[in-house]
């Protein structure tokens, strides 16, 4: 039963993150933005089933929850934090799955290693995080999850950071959410 170390504001005005003590996976994100998609997942079933909760994402050590707007944060805290209280902590694995780009374009491998290097851990820090969808012709798209997917922070300023530093890889790269 992990619990709770600290509770976060994020900069998203909807989604706070809370921060464990122990793990709920490790290296694995979990990244669920309706009940439907997070029915095979007893964690996020069981946050979904609290009124006003839109989003759940989780890796390692915390959990980022979004809500509509519409609720009370102090009243929507105690009943986030009792489902993660009674979750099952992560058994550590005999084996982590290596991050591999071997395979990627050169750009696109240099592009992600750039993002893990210097964007996701900031993400990750405020509750988020973000994948590359793909790269197609000069048209970087990325997905955001957890506190990014809504934040207005992530379609401004680090959406301009991102193509910022694509574009050191290459100059004609733009960058879309998708």
């Amino acid at each position: 039963m992990p619990k709770i170390a600290d509770i976060e504001d994020t900069p998203n005005p909807n989604a706070v993150k809370f921060v464990l003590k122990d793990r709920l996976t490790w290296g694995t994100a979990r990244s669920f933005d309706s009940a439907e998609a997070a029915a095979a997942d007893p964690l996020a079933s069981q946050l979904f089933a609290i009124a006003h909760v839109t989003n759940v994402y989780y890796m390692d050590k915390w959990i980022t929850v979004t809500q509509d707007g519409e609720a009370d944060w102090p009243t929507l805290l105690r009943k986030i934090a009792m489902p993660i209280r009674e979750a099952e902590a992560a058994q550590k694995p005999d084996a982590q799955p290596a991050s591999n780009y071997v395979n990627d374009d050169p750009r696109l491998a240099a592009i992600r290693k750039l993002l893990d290097e210097e964007i996701r851990p900031a993400l990750m820090a405020d509750g988020g995080d973000l994948e590359i969808e793909s790269l197609e012709g000069n048209l970087l798209k990325i997905h955001y999850f957890g506190a990014c997917g809504s934040c207005p922070s992530s379609l401004s300023g680090t959406l301009w950071a991102i193509g910022n530093l694509a574009r050191t890889i290459e100059p004609d790269i733009e960058v879309e959410v998708v």
